[in-house]
Order: structure tokens, then sequence, then C-alpha cells
């Protein structure tokens, strides 16, 4: 746990010192990631809050996942993380989205085996969003839940390093 704490302490640095916040939208996590940074002293300077869409139904109406895009390629996908990203942004005014969707176990979900995660990240700067596939997380649906948020922490901090600073 000292690794996600560092980690969340690093991103919040990172975010304090560009002006810029964040807010998550969580599914397999179902506000591990929100909660991991809230536990860093300070936080209230970058997190705006997050959503937890934790059920199918849920998903569809709170981020506005189209239920075709949830029928043709799933819940846990890229497309799904996407939009959870984006409706981060769109309900809390961050300036950065991050969703997390995906398969904790120990059954498979829509095919897909426990440890299959996607994360979204939204910049709302540019309006536009990243997917990535940590697909091959193992252990415990623990383990697994706090490796998805460990790669969500480090995804940002590869997109915040790769963006322009806003413009206040």
């Amino acid at each position: 746990m000292a690794g996600v704490k560092m980690r969340s302490a690093d991103l919040l640095a990172l975010l304090v010192a560009r002006g810029e916040t964040v807010a998550f939208c969580e599914s397999l996590t179902a506000g591990l990631a929100a909660a991991t940074l809230a536990d860093t002293p300070g936080s209230s300077a970058a997190l705006r809050g997050g959503l937890v869409t934790y059920a199918t139904e849920v998903k569809s109406h709170f981020t506005g996942v189209p239920v075709a895009v949830l029928e043709a390629q799933g819940v846990v996908s890229a497309a799904t993380a996407r939009v959870m990203a984006h409706a981060a942004v769109r309900e809390t005014g961050a300036d950065w989205g991050v969703s997390l969707t995906g398969v904790a176990g120990p059954d498979l979900q829509e095919g897909k085996a426990p440890g299959t995660v996607y994360i979204g990240i939204w910049n709302n700067a540019a309006n536009d969003g990243q997917e990535f596939a940590a697909v091959g997380l193992g252990g415990t649906r623990a383990e697994i839940r706090r490796g998805a948020v460990d790669q969500a922490f480090d995804f940002l901090a590869e997109c915040l390093a790769a963006a322009p600073v806003k413009e206040n």
C-alpha cells in the first residue's frame, strides 16, 4: 500500500503544480481511486469528486454510455472507459477525468478474464480522451482493484506529462 500512497502523493503534487483538477468514474474499483487520492493530505486542492457506476444500468444512466456500445462492445471495453472518463469531467467540472472498468473476478464477465481492466483518461482542455488496457492484472479481487488504481495513476501521470499546462 505504501507504493499507492507514494504514487498518489506524487500525482497530487503534479496536479497542484499545474493548477489542475481530477475526477473519477469508477466501476470495478468502486471509488477506490478517488479514496486513495483523498487519503493524501492536501487532496482537496485537486480532487473534484467521483461517480461510482458499478451496475450496468447505472453506468448507462449516469455516464451516458450508449446502450448500443454496451451491447456491441460490453461494459468492460475501451469505448465504455472513454465515455466514463468524459462523464467524470462533465459532471464535476474537473480538468481531467479518469475511469476504471474491468473484471475483478473470480468469474469471467462478458467472456473477459479477471484482471482485464480498461482505463479512460479525459483531458477537458483538449476535449479528447484516451483509453488504456491494463489486461492481465493478477491476484485476488483486492489486488486486481489496487493494481487498477496504480495503473490509472500511472496513466494519468503520463497524460499530464504529455499535455500542455492549462491557461488560467
